[in-house]
């Protein structure tokens, strides 16, 4: 998924209350039929049934997606619960007509530094249609402008080109290369690392 309920999206200090905004978790209409909305075990099936269809397709730049099982699925969810409750982020499901095509979530909020990171991941059947392009640029909105974070950080393979040219299209700045940050089967991958910070930002740019 988006990795939100592996990773400590703590502060550090112990001050998250005093730091953090009241929680808000929305919904995003993308246009074009597409949305981005709550996900709940009752989309654990469905959910599933995408990851199991696109298996092959995600497994090349997702670690978890080779043996991801339905319970697997409803621990994300379970975890995505339970980090929006402790406001340290939200996940979403990407919609077409309503069906789920994929996630896209905060994989923390660390409210002392004002600083967040985006994941996401798409069926490959609904690669093209710019579904991704304009869910990241949803919640890099919200981090700057609603949250008024800082920095939203996205790290993507080296050699996941889709994955790169969405920070590309809206404008981060690719900061440099983590050498195999990150083992994805039996190999490690390099993450390319791209940031947006505050006083780059410009809502009005359309994906």
């Amino acid at each position: 998924m988006s990795g939100a309920h592996s990773r400590d999206g703590t502060s550090g200090s112990g001050g998250l209350a005093a730091t953090a905004p009241p929680a808000h978790q929305p919904e995003f209409d993308l246009g074009g039929g597409a949305r981005l909305r709550t996900i709940n075990e009752e989309d654990a099936d469905e959910l599933s049934a995408v990851i199991a269809k696109s298996r092959d397709h995600l497994a090349r730049w997702m670690p978890w997606a080779a043996g991801q099982t339905l319970d697997g699925t409803l621990e994300f969810i379970r975890q995505a619960r339970k980090q929006a409750a402790d406001n340290l982020g939200f996940q979403r499901a990407m919609t077409d007509e309503g069906r789920i095509v994929g996630t896209i979530g905060f994989h923390r909020v660390e409210w002392e530094h004002r600083l967040t990171s985006i994941g996401y991941w798409i069926a490959q059947e609904a690669q093209g249609r710019g579904i991704v392009t304009r869910s990241v640029h949803a919640l890099t909105g919200h981090a700057l402008d609603a949250w008024m974070l800082n920095r939203v950080e996205i790290r993507a393979g080296v050699e996941n080109l889709r994955s790169r040219a969405i920070p590309e299209r809206l404008g981060f700045v690719q900061e440099g290369v983590l050498r195999e940050a990150e083992r994805v089967g039996d190999r490690f991958v390099d993450h390319a690392v791209y940031s947006m910070l505050a006083r780059e930002w410009t809502p009005a740019r359309q994906p």
